[in-house]
């Protein structure tokens, strides 16, 4: 149990990062060029990262994942674009609205529904928490507190 904290710490640790610099950076007309330069940077550093680490078969695996990776680029366009537009317009601390829906959406939508992966009586309780959260987040923005 300790290790999918840890990981997922080091993911968070990674998208306080990521939220940090793009909520500091000054505004711009195109939504497109802050984060074309963030995701250009990030993939010098996986270009480095995969050179060096070397295995056989990588040609292999990447044409026979390619359907998945292009969901996947997909999915982090969709994912950036969505962040740069809820930071820029309304602020970091918006970021417990955009974390709780992917919770939702990811955990229900595709770790339930599509690959079927089984949840606990706690964890479909925390699910109905998270519900409850984005009414009370939603209501509490309508209150002008936030």
């Amino acid at each position: 149990m300790l290790r999918p904290l840890l990981f997922a710490l080091f993911a968070a640790v990674g998208n306080a990062l990521f939220v940090y610099g793009q909520r500091s950076s000054a505004p711009s007309h195109n939504p497109f060029l802050f984060m074309f330069c963030a995701i250009a940077v990030c993939g010098c550093i996986f270009l480095v990262a995969v050179l060096s680490w070397q295995t056989p078969g990588n040609m292999e695996y990447i044409a026979a994942n390619l359907p998945s990776i292009l969901v996947s680029s997909l999915g982090f366009f969709v994912t950036f674009l969505g962040f740069y537009l809820l930071f820029s317009n309304y602020g970091a601390s918006q970021y417990a609205l955009y974390a709780v829906l992917a919770i939702l959406t990811t955990s229900l939508g595709v770790g339930v529904l599509v690959f079927r992966e089984p949840l606990s009586i706690y964890q479909w309780i925390a699910m109905a928490l998270a519900v409850v959260t984005i009414a009370l987040w939603t209501y509490g923005r309508t209150q002008g507190t936030g």
